[in-house]
């Protein structure tokens, strides 16, 4: 159920989440009257925190406390009220540039710095997953006119899978309808050029050739070849689990949130006996075009689908070789964190590993 706040509502849930983050103890009228300037009176604010409370955005632990967010409440704050950290994104760079020389470090070892980096700056459980190293390589490839204006693009991997994708063929401006042989003659010689160069290739590589590079003649292939292939490389890179670097546990379980020796278990537990469960939850595929920035996923308490992480937040992101995700970057902690920060740390980081992976070869 979508809620709509006035601006007087979201200035004291954003007063009310950032003081409880800070504290770690219910808020109530008082301390946001001391630590911020609302501009309303203590009985405002308390008639503004029982709306708030009413609408499930916050909840009081105890009939005499203060309030604290909810997890609906910490999910307003994140996508309405705040803007992650520029000055930290930037800080979290530098440490990487300068602690991590990527240039001369093996892949897993600039992962397990990367990782230590993650956890000091962010205050969490950081978790780098090793990128996925299989990759289906180009045997065969054929382009096919099914119809007047569709194509077919057909390919063999090294492995003997065939896929197949069907697109429509973006006519020339102003083309007088041409014989059909004609169309036939120009796939196949398209379809020689691209198997004596790219056979044995992998799909990978494929998806990011600068296909405006064909001659002219045949560049109205270029944007159906171009999307054909991305498509066909997200179906066969499908990922597979891999192991997960995790630093900064013991700091992060000095929370009071978890104070309860069987909930540390659990999710101790979960890192290190059911990583597949987990690799699954943080390593979620975004769209191929999704290619620039990372985009960092925030998952709030109950949103996580494993018990043992159901009243924490995970923040994960992607790092990519060109536009194809082949690992994740996140951090785990109390749903009780300094968004701001930690969603710009796993950004930065998400996105230095891109550029740092790109010099590795597959």
């Amino acid at each position: 159920m979508e809620v709509q706040l006035t601006n007087r509502q979201q200035h004291i849930l954003w007063a009310t989440v950032r003081h409880y983050i800070a504290t770690a103890e219910p808020v109530g009228s008082k301390a946001l009257i001391e630590e911020y300037n609302l501009g309303v009176s203590s009985a405002t604010i308390r008639n503004v925190m029982g709306v708030l409370e009413k609408s499930g955005l916050l909840y009081q632990p105890h009939a005499s406390a203060g309030r604290v967010p909810s997890d609906s409440g910490y999910r307003i704050y994140v996508d309405q009220l705040i803007t992650p950290s520029e000055t930290l994104g930037r800080e979290v760079e530098v440490a990487l540039q300068k602690r991590l020389q990527w240039e001369d470090w093996s892949l897993e070892t600039l992962l397990q710095g990367a990782a230590q980096i993650l956890a000091t700056l962010s205050g969490c459980i950081s978790l780098i997953t090793m990128p996925q190293t299989t990759t289906a390589l180009l045997r065969h490839l054929q382009l096919v006119q099914i119809e007047a204006g569709r194509i077919m693009l057909i390919v063999v991997t090294d492995s003997y899978e065939t896929h197949s994708k069907l697109m429509d063929l973006s006519p020339i401006p102003d083309e007088t309808q041409r014989d059909s042989e004609v169309i036939d003659r120009e796939l196949q010689i398209v379809s020689n050029f691209l198997n004596t160069h790219l056979r044995g290739r992998s799909l990978l590589e494929l998806s990011n050739l600068n296909w405006s590079e064909l001659d002219q003649e045949f560049q109205r292939y270029g944007e159906f070849l171009k999307h054909s292939v991305a498509e066909l490389t997200r179906r066969t890179h499908a990922p597979t689990a891999t192991q997960i670097m995790v630093r900064g546990v013991s700091e992060v379980l000095r929370q009071p949130e978890f104070s309860q020796l069987q909930q540390v278990q659990t999710i101790i537990h979960l890192l290190e006996e059911e990583q597949d469960q987990l690799w699954r939850l943080i390593f979620e595929e975004p769209e191929l075009e999704d290619v620039g920035k990372s985009k960092v996923t925030v998952r709030i308490g109950a949103e996580n689908l494993l018990e043992p992480i159901r009243t924490c937040t995970l923040i994960s992101s992607t790092y990519r070789r060109g536009s194809i995700p082949v690992g994740s970057v996140g951090v785990l902690g109390p749903t009780r964190l300094d968004y701001e920060s930690a969603i710009a740390v796993v950004a930065s980081a998400a996105d230095y590993l891109s550029e740092a992976f790109s010099y590795f070869n597959p």
